[in-house]
């Protein structure tokens, strides 16, 4: 597995037009992009920061992901993402390597990407998210 940068930095947040303004208007940063991933249920948004970008994950289901998480631990920082060139080639060499996986195979996440989760559990405490076009 080659990570070739951090794709991004998965924020959760409960309100996203809030969490929107509030970047634009106290960082400067300019969001790009709002997508709704339907089977994640979850509203995303965008900015970029050099070659990474930061990712607003806000739950359009308390019972989805991003809604229990909140509801756990409150918003914050939810998970780093990996780019790799291969999602289901790396998710194959870190169950290889006793990473416990969240997703045993790639699927479709935002921006068209193929992604991968490991579980915390295994990754010293961190949720992990592999990146990529394949």
């Amino acid at each position: 597995m080659q990570i070739t940068h951090i794709e991004h930095i998965g924020i959760a947040v409960e309100n996203l037009e809030e969490a929107i303004a509030w970047y634009e208007s106290k960082l400067g940063l300019k969001c790009y992009a709002v997508e709704e991933i339907a089977d994640q249920r979850v509203r995303t948004a965008f900015f970029k920061v050099g070659q990474t970008k930061v990712e607003l994950l806000e739950s359009t289901d308390p019972d989805g992901p991003i809604g229990k998480y909140i509801a756990k631990r409150g918003a914050g920082l939810h998970h780093l993402a990996f780019a790799v060139d291969d999602v289901d080639a790396s998710l194959q060499e870190m169950a290889s390597k006793d990473v416990v996986l969240i997703d045993q195979h790639s699927r479709l996440g935002a921006e068209n990407l193929r992604i991968g989760f490991l579980h915390p559990k295994s990754t010293m405490g961190a949720l992990m998210e592999l990146c990529g076009i394949k």
